[in-house]
């Protein structure tokens, strides 16, 4: 009897270990595919089940989360839903995540690594942990000044702290409020369809990932590698160009809007945006120089994340004498995103280099200690010490008695470059207005802001379209800036 009794109580050990066993292989080697069948809402219940992380702008939430007591329980929600929306983009429990809501979505949802005391464990339970916090590095006066400025217009702004790449305004106009997205039901679908058949495309985020042709502003890198290449070495000599200019190997004839370009100096043709000056001297700088110089402010390249992805800007490497001459006044296939512009304008301010831009200071665990943080960011060479003093005392130039007076701030030192871009069939499009700028209080050492504005729907005439339209937007926000106390983004 006693023997049976041992023989059962093995069985049902063995019973026991093998169903022990094919619970670990359906929770741990199965998991993946069960996780990934649509027919399986427990991931979706689990991911909904507790409060998501919050984005910080100025220490203060810009999101949070709301208490449906439905199965996919806590739905996102968004203070000051269009200003944020171009940083944040949307968490939508229909339509996932945009953005900053996407690429730190291990963080704010949960699920990263380091949030997890015990990996391992974690496999068997399936739990989920509190969501972390993502701190920006956007000033909110300047956010805000960016926003006001583009009220009821077309287009975009982006703003850095020159000395460390840190974004401190990003927007897009026109904007939308994410938090109708958020949900699972019919009103989130009317939402989404109604979005997505607006023609101005709100939810298309312009600062990042639309680019334009940056017009004269570019003449701010058509500079910097006429200079670095010896082609200019003095200012204030005259250049020999004639007005109009006959494009290389054609007919056509370029002109200027200024009177006052013919045979002007470097000087002269930067502070009143002289289009034959910089055209001619994009072609004796030479296609591979002045591709060089592009490459080296940010044209060209794939690889630029803040932390989600920004559209590449482009300058043309392979032109003939007559594309080059128009690729060198920001025309014919040059193109750039705002946050590109803003760079350029960084660069002359920050002595030639170019920093990296980001957007995140620092995530944080739910307790408020740091996951973490940026650190130093990457630095290249864009032009010579010397060359960015010269370009600053140019873009100074251009806002003491040029076409951005209208950027000047008391008690600061401005320097800008105004542009209009021609688009559309035949240039028949109303041109872009570009303003670029950087800002530097007159008691303090380095610059603290470079801002970038263009505008799609300017209403001034072409003589004085970026001076007029976009350069009040740009002093709004250097301004927000510079009252920010000691640098540090007003809360």
């Amino acid at each position: 009897m006693t023997r049976h009794i041992r023989r059962a109580g093995v069985f049902c050990a063995l019973l026991l270990v093998a169903l022990l066993l094919n619970a670990a292989r359906i929770q741990v080697v199965q998991a993946p595919a069960y996780d990934g069948n649509p027919a399986n809402r427990r991931p979706d219940i689990a991911r909904y089940e507790q409060p998501r992380g919050d984005i910080l702008v100025g220490g203060r939430p810009v999101t949070g989360s709301k208490d449906t007591r439905e199965h996919l329980r806590y739905e996102r929600t968004y203070a000051h839903g269009p200003l944020y929306a171009p940083v944040t983009g949307f968490a939508s429990q229909l339509y996932g995540t945009t953005l900053l809501e996407n690429a730190e979505d291990d963080v704010l949802s949960g699920t990263h690594p380091l949030l997890v005391p015990f990996p391992l464990w974690n496999d068997f339970t399936r739990a989920r942990y509190r969501g972390g916090d993502v701190v920006t590095t956007l000033d909110p006066a300047a956010q805000q000044a960016a926003y006001q400025g583009l009220a009821g217009r077309k287009g975009a702004v982006a703003a850095l702290d020159p000395s460390t790449g840190r974004i401190l305004a990003l927007v897009s106009a026109p904007s939308y409020d994410p938090q109708p997205l958020s949900g699972n039901g019919t009103a989130a679908s009317r939402a989404w369809r109604r979005l997505n058949a607006d023609p101005d495309r709100p939810m298309l985020n312009r600062a990042v990932r639309r680019t334009y042709p940056p017009g004269s502003t570019f003449k701010v890198v058509t500079a910097a590698a006429a200079l670095d290449a010896g082609v200019i070495r003095n200012l204030d000599v005259p250049t020999d160009s004639p007005d109009p200019y006959t494009l290389p190997g054609t007919r056509t004839r370029l002109s200027n809007e200024s009177r006052h370009c013919r045979d002007a100096t470097v000087r002269e043709a930067f502070t009143f945006s002289c289009n034959t000056v910089f055209a001619k001297l994009g072609v004796e700088v030479g296609a591979a120089d002045m591709a060089a110089t592009a490459h080296a402010f940010g044209f060209n390249s794939d690889h630029l994340r803040v932390p989600f992805p920004v559209a590449r800007s482009t300058f043309d490497s392979s032109l003939d004498r007559a594309q080059l001459a128009l690729s060198s006044i920001g025309q014919y296939n040059t193109r750039a995103t705002p946050l590109q512009m803003a760079m350029v304008a960084a660069a002359v301010a920050n002595g030639g280099e170019v920093r990296e831009p980001y957007l995140v200071e620092r995530t944080t665990r739910p307790g408020g200690s740091t996951l973490a943080a940026a650190g130093s960011r990457p630095a290249r060479r864009a032009m010579t010490p010397s060359t960015a003093v010269r370009l600053r005392a140019l873009m100074r130039d251009v806002v003491r008695h040029g076409t951005g007076r209208v950027a000047a701030i008391p008690g600061a030192e401005v320097g800008g470059k105004t542009g209009t871009a021609q688009h559309g069939f035949g240039n028949s499009g109303t041109p872009y207005a570009w303003f670029v700028s950087w800002a530097r209080g007159d008691h303090e050492a380095a610059a603290r802001v470079a801002v970038a504005v263009v505008l799609e729907d300017a209403q001034a005439d072409r003589g004085n379209i970026s001076g007029g339209d976009a350069a009040p937007v740009a002093r709004a926000v250097m301004s927000a800036v510079l009252n920010s106390r000691e640098g540090v983004p007003s809360s």
